[in-house]
C-alpha cells in the first residue's frame, strides 16, 4: 500500500501535474491540501478517468481538501468534532481498513498574530480527535500540510527561522502533543538524506538551491508504523513547469 500528501496550491492550475503524477507514481491513497475550489468546480470525473475515487470539502480561492483513493471511500467527516470553523482543512474518510485523516493545518501568520493563537487553538482540538479516531481506528494515516517544521534538520537555516512562525516552540510543542498520542513520523522511521524538504518559496531560486523546510507530514499509528516499508519526499514535480511550492511526501507499506 502506498499513500501520499501533496499540496497542489491551486488544483485549477496543477491539475495536469497531479494527472501526470498520478500515473507515475500510482498511489492507492492521496490527500490534497489547498485545492482553492469549490465542490462544484472539483474535477472528480477527470479523476475517475484516471482510476480514482474522490471526496473533497473546499471552499472559494483559499484551503480545501480532498482524499483520492483506488478502493470505495466511506465514513467522511469535514470538521473537526466540537471546534466550529468555516475554513475547509480537514477531510477524514475509511479507504478499506485504513483510517485516513488529510489536514491543511493552518499556516498562522506570525508569532503573537491572532491567527497565531488560532493555529494552537486548532491543534488542541485536533489532538483531541485524533486521541479518539486513533481508538476506533487503529491503522490511522494522518497526513497534510502541517506548516510546522518539526525539528531544526527540517529546515534550511534553523538559525533564520529560529522562533518565527513554521518553526516555533509552542508549534513544535502542539506537533509533539500528536506523536505523544503514539502516532509516528514515518520519515523518520528510516535514515534520511540531509537537507531533505518538502517544501521551497518560490522567490530567489530556493528549489534550486535547496533553501526549504519539510513540513509536509505523514503520521502512522502503531498498526501502520510496524508495517512501514517505506517514506520519502518525491521533489521531481517540484522541478516541472509551473510547480506546486510543495513537494508530494509518501510512505509505503506491506499490506
Amino acid at each position: 500500500m502506498k499513500i501520499a500528501s501533496w499540496n497542489v496550491n491551486s488544483l485549477k492550475v496543477r491539475l495536469p501535474q497531479v494527472l501526470a503524477w498520478l500515473e507515475q507514481a500510482r498511489p492507492d491513497i492521496v490527500g490534497l491540501q489547498e485545492t482553492k475550489l469549490t465542490d462544484e468546480n472539483f474535477p472528480a470525473e477527470a479523476l475517475a478517468e484516471a482510476g480514482y475515487q474522490s471526496v473533497h470539502s473546499g471552499q472559494k480561492t483559499y484551503n480545501g481538501v480532498a482524499v483520492l483513493a483506488r478502493e470505495p471511500i466511506t465514513g467522511v467527516v469535514t470538521d473537526i468534532p466540537g471546534f466550529a470553523d468555516h475554513q475547509r482543512r480537514v477531510l477524514a474518510a475509511t479507504i478499506g481498513d485504513t483510517r485516513f485523516i488529510n489536514l491543511y493545518v493552518p499556516n498562522g501568520k506570525a508569532v503573537g498574530d491572532e491567527k497565531y493563537d488560532y493555529k494552537l487553538a486548532w491543534l488542541s482540538h485536533l489532538r483531541e480527535w485524533l486521541a479518539a479516531e486513533q481508538e476506533r481506528h487503529p491503522r490511522l494515516a494522518v497526513v497534510g500540510d502541517f506548516n510546522i517544521a518539526p525539528e531544526d534538520r527540517d529546515v534550511h537555516d534553523p538559525e533564520a527561522w529560529r522562533e518565527r512562525i513554521l518553526c516555533s516552540t509552542p508549534e513544535r510543542e502542539a506537533l509533539q502533543a500528536l506523536t505523544g498520542l503514539g502516532l509516528r513520523d514515518s520519515f523518520r522511521c528510516f535514515d534520511q538524506p540531509e537537507g531533505t524538504f518538502s517544501w521551497w518559496d518560490y522567490r530567489m531560486n530556493n528549489f534550486r538551491r535547496n533553501r526549504g523546510l519539510r513540513i509536509d507530514l505523514i503520521l502512522t499509528a502503531p498498526a501502520l508504523t510496524e508495517r512501514l516499508t517505506a517514506s520519502y519526499v518525491d521533489r521531481e514535480p517540484r522541478a516541472w513547469e509551473r510547480p506546486s511550492d510543495h513537494a508530494p511526501v509518501v510512505a509505503e507499506f506491506t499490506v
